[in-house]
């Protein structure tokens, strides 16, 4: 299901990555967008309404993937750009914006890690906070992207040893053959969402490319047995070697992947952008979607719902 229904093309711009964010009983959508992180917003799960551009910098473009906390009563954004002046997206790196409004505006306050860094995702357990964010690795077996894990030692500021979390395994996550040297194909595994739930982790993961239409979400989980997410071996469900997508292409929609999820009335959903079949790839037309993510004793499923739900 589509969750912003206006049929202004310009608004079928600034709807991919969607992360959701609820508080003081209203639900936010922070999306990508090439001049600055766009901003929905919602009473219930449809609907939503373009506030507009939250956050932005004079001298940078290309905001991807922002997600939000609130810590003390203030909204923090992590969010990745890179400079006008660079074309060269491997020049994205993660920053942190705060606000006093979920609405904005968003003022950036320091860069978080280096150059590239893409796609945080805020997770909170008894070991304290932590960011998954992505990473390139040049020297694995299957080069490309993959996500990593640092502990925060504040809001603003990460202790500076990320870990390995979830790294490319399968021919299906390849984004490009012969990317940058012939016959070393690049692999992504990014858009990383975390949540828990009776027991598990689940750390879902966006593989192969966004522009492609066979992106997809998988997920990897771990038994808990520790609050210190850094010590957390994220297993791939079912195992590293089987394409087992949660997410991905079918009649109806294209290019399924990035997402966050939600629990409302304990029911969890996954919000993730798609492509309708038949749609211009030429042009942006990702757009926001809901399902409902059942969660059954560290399995995962997802139930797709109409437009008319």
């Amino acid at each position: 299901m589509k969750l912003v229904k206006s049929r202004d093309l310009r608004e079928k711009e600034h709807q991919a990555d969607p992360y959701i964010f609820f508080d003081n009983g209203r639900y936010y959508l922070y999306c990508t967008g090439g001049d600055g992180v766009h901003c929905y917003t919602s009473d219930r799960l449809g609907d939503f309404e373009h506030v507009g551009v939250v956050c932005s910098q004079e001298e940078q473009c290309q905001y991807w993937a922002p997600c939000v906390t609130k810590c003390d009563g203030r909204f923090y954004m992590y969010y990745s750009s890179m400079p006008k002046i660079s074309d060269d997206v491997h020049t994205q790196c993660l920053k942190v914006a705060v606000s006093d409004s979920p609405t904005g505006p968003f003022v950036y306050q320091n860069d978080l890690a280096e150059p590239f860094s893409i796609d945080a995702d805020i997770a909170i357990s008894e070991g304290g906070r932590y960011l998954f964010y992505s990473v390139n690795d040049y020297d694995a077996e299957r080069v490309g992207t993959k996500i990593v894990v640092d502990k925060m030692l504040s809001p603003t500021l990460l202790e500076g040893n990320p870990r390995t979390a979830v790294r490319p395994t399968l021919d299906e996550e390849i984004f490009c053959r012969d990317r940058f040297k012939k016959g070393e194909h690049w692999h992504t595994i990014e858009g990383a969402n975390f949540f828990y739930e009776d027991g598990w982790y689940y750390l879902l993961f966006s593989g192969n490319c966004y522009e492609n239409n066979n992106y997809y979400v998988g997920y990897s989980r771990a038994r808990v047995t520790t609050g210190n997410l850094e010590n957390i071996e994220f297993l791939k469900y079912p195992d590293d070697n089987t394409y087992h997508p949660l997410l991905s292409s079918d009649g109806v929609e294209l290019g399924t992947g990035h997402n966050s999820t939600i629990k409302v009335d304990g029911q969890w959903y996954i919000i993730y952008h798609g492509r309708d079949k038949g749609d211009d790839l030429s042009h942006e037309c990702r757009t926001a979607r809901i399902a409902r993510l059942i969660v059954s004793d560290g399995i995962l499923s997802v139930e797709k719902m109409p437009d008319d739900e």
